[in-house]
């Protein structure tokens, strides 16, 4: 057997999705006891760092900003699936569980992995430099998309509650699908470089611009690979996810947390290979890329799980809440407000990366203490 082929079948990058697949497999369904749960959640925690290794292989095969899409869109479906099977088979205890995965996904990504990697790359460099027309295109995107889904039920009159009647969520899926792609066509077609790294002084650094880095890009075998592992990798830790959540729902009762917490504690959880992941490129004063990870993930799960659940209302009983409450609202409001501030300017210190932080941990906190 070729060299580079045992190497392969060896490497724990490639044995641990495997394992936890196959350990999800085994355990799906099923209630767990106390020793089998840790090791779910071991499982987990490596299929994570699996996940963020692959996910650069493939980066530096395809480039940027291919490469940060990729990882996006692939954690995003997969978490989409996972959303609509739960509300198919949830029942009534369902009705608002995209609302609050959705909303976590965006306060997590706006605030969390977009404040430490603004964090990070000032810590390197001082200053945090990235491409504003790019990321204000991203943003303004995001904003978009989560006021038209989750801020515009709340006030509708079609229907009692915060729902859409059936035209107005057919409207809010068309739109979301629509904006979400002509953002991608954007970002990968003639505005690629607005989504590149720059340097201190603002221009393109020039081996992302040519899609080469200072190490050879992977073969296409390898890369295909590692796309094939990556998508392994993000089922064990969804599929993962869920099955260490009865658990986590017991110890969120046990700790008169409101059960809705569950779902920020899974978006936590689920969002870990992108959080790792920019938190790695901006370490490498990579920022932009980082910026790409963040935004990029809060439009894909706006954009993909509002046409998912619209088609999956079909089969579902009862109303569907995607409005937001007050407190929510004003939350969400801050983020878009201090992320344009943030965005504008193209340059961000510490600041700027420590205000995000502490906005994402009032909603943490707002999360378990409504």
């Amino acid at each position: 057997m070729p060299p580079t082929i045992r190497s392969r079948l060896t490497d724990w990058t490639t044995v641990a999705p495997l394992v936890a697949v196959l350990v999800l497999v085994m355990t799906w369904g099923r209630e767990l006891p106390g020793p089998l749960i840790f090791v779910v959640a071991a499982l987990l925690a490596v299929a994570v760092l699996a996940a963020v290794h692959h996910a650069e292989v493939v980066a530096h095969k395809v480039g940027e900003p291919y490469g940060s899409l990729v990882l996006a869109v692939a954690v995003t479906v997969i978490e989409v699936g996972l959303i609509v099977t739960l509300m198919i088979s949830g029942g009534d205890k369902t009705q608002a569980l995209a609302r609050d995965t959705v909303f976590a996904a965006v306060m997590i990504t706006c605030n969390g992995i977009l404040g430490l990697s603004l964090l990070l790359g000032a810590l390197r460099r001082q200053v945090a430099v990235f491409n504003p027309e790019g990321t204000g295109g991203a943003l303004a995107t995001v904003a978009t998309l989560a006021t038209l889904s989750m801020v515009v039920p709340t006030f509708t009159t079609s229907r009692p509650g915060p729902e859409f009647s059936p035209a107005q969520l057919a409207f809010a899926a068309v739109a979301s699908l629509a904006l979400y792609l002509l953002f991608v066509m954007v970002q990968t077609g003639r505005h690629r470089d607005y989504f590149l790294p720059v340097t201190q002084e603002g221009s393109i650094l020039a081996e992302d611009k040519n899609g080469d880095g200072h190490a050879e890009p992977p073969s296409t075998r390898t890369a295909l690979a590692s796309l094939a592992l990556l998508v392994v990798a993000l089922v064990a830790v969804v599929g993962d996810a869920k099955t260490i959540s009865p658990a986590i729902e017991t110890a969120v009762g046990a700790a008169n947390l409101p059960q809705a917490f569950v779902g920020v504690v899974i978006a936590l959880l689920v969002l870990l290979p992108e959080t790792l992941a920019a938190a790695r490129a901006a370490r490498r004063d990579r920022v932009q890329i980082s910026l790409n990870l963040a935004l990029g993930s809060a439009m894909a799960s706006i954009g993909l799980t509002i046409p998912a659940i619209a088609i999956a209302s079909i089969w579902l009983d009862g109303p569907l809440m995607l409005g937001l409450g007050g407190t929510q609202m004003t939350l969400l409001a801050l983020t878009a407000v201090t992320a344009v501030l943030t965005v504008v300017p193209g340059r961000a210190t510490v600041l700027q990366g420590g205000v995000h932080l502490v906005l994402l941990a009032a909603f943490v906190f707002l999360a378990a203490s409504p």
